[in-house]
């Protein structure tokens, strides 16, 4: 049974990044009836910053944790799983500040733990995750994609990095961008997604 991942992290109602990545999500699932499909909005139910409590509890073997410390890596845990879980992972994130959504990163946080998602080795580290396929789905304002604002775009960059060093390199961006460039190129962004989504869901 497939399984497929969307991680949500926009905390404007008004969000395009995320009824887009839905959209895709669902279709995905249409197209493979019995796969499994899970949500974590990332923003309405924000995850635990990573702290000092987490970081030591991490490196040492599971049956050495105390209860506090169980109880600090519990929600980490339950994030990994879902993630080895998942063939497929949608994630959508608005382009704040040239990168990601806080929100997401603290995802990531939760996810890249030694041992688990990644693993370091004689001749350098390895990841864990191996086989899934990833679609990020980014809305931004201006043009990130290409052209003079391009060396600006830390987002996609980044998440290729982080997903690579886990193991995680097929990976594909939807832009959904210019859209502070009046009505019409909105709309022209928009539907272009939208195609890409129906052609992403088609070919599952």
């Amino acid at each position: 049974m497939s399984s497929i991942l969307l991680l949500t992290s926009s905390p404007r109602a008004e969000s395009l990044s995320t009824p887009i990545a839905v959209e895709l999500a669902e279709k995905l699932k249409n197209q493979n009836p019995g796969s499994v499909l899970v949500r974590r909005d990332l923003a309405a139910s924000p995850l635990p910053h990573i702290d000092d409590l987490f970081t030591g509890a991490i490196r040492k073997p599971a049956e050495a944790r105390t209860a506090e410390e169980v109880a600090a890596v519990k929600t980490s845990d339950e994030l990994v799983n879902e993630l080895f879980a998942a063939d497929t992972i949608v994630i959508s994130t608005g382009l704040i500040n040239f990168n990601i959504y806080s929100s997401l990163k603290t995802w990531i946080d939760n996810v890249a733990r030694a041992g688990l998602t990644f693993k370091y080795t004689e001749s350098g580290p390895v990841g864990l995750l191996t086989g899934k396929k990833v679609y990020v789905v980014l809305t931004s304002g201006g043009v990130y994609s290409q052209g003079p604002a391009a060396p600006l775009n830390h987002a996609v960059p980044y998440l290729k990095s982080v997903f690579g060093f886990l193991g995680i390199t097929d990976i594909e961006t939807i832009y959904v961008e210019g859209l502070a460039f009046g009505p019409e190129a909105a709309e022209k962004a928009i539907d272009a997604a939208k195609m890409r989504v129906q052609e992403i869901a088609l070919a599952a």
